[in-house]
């Protein structure tokens, strides 16, 4: 069966979305194609987007469960993980490689959101 979802939208919660701007934008390189103060989109354009949601009861190998997950290509990882450093952003779970496939960091966004920062990588 071919599914209708044509992508999946993470909603998070937040009191003032302006603060994570540079976040999204100037970190991850995102655009934003709707800022309505109140809510703002900031999504990635001409990358092939495949819907997924992900179901959990809690991170056993993190101190904190994140929000959401972001995806990123293997090479960007490394340094994407230096620039949050080099912002002053809390790693909130330092880079580790997972047994189940992926490489991934944790780090608390300006508004206080957790973001799981990921690569996969043969297991």
């Amino acid at each position: 069966m071919t599914s209708p979802v044509r992508r999946i939208i993470a909603d998070v919660a937040m009191t003032d979305p302006a603060a994570d701007r540079a976040f999204w934008t100037e970190l991850l390189g995102l655009d934003t194609p709707m800022d309505q103060g109140w809510v703002v989109n900031h999504s990635a354009t001409g990358v092939a987007q495949l819907p997924q949601v992900q179901l959990l009861t809690h991170d056993r190998t993190a101190p904190e469960d994140t929000v959401l997950s972001v995806a990123v290509e293997p090479a960007e990882h490394e340094p994407l993980y230096r620039r949050m450093i080099d912002a002053g952003l809390e790693i909130v779970h330092p880079m580790t490689t997972e047994p189940w496939g992926v490489r991934r960091f944790f780090v608390r966004t300006p508004g206080g959101v957790v973001v799981n920062i990921l690569e996969h990588h043969d297991a």
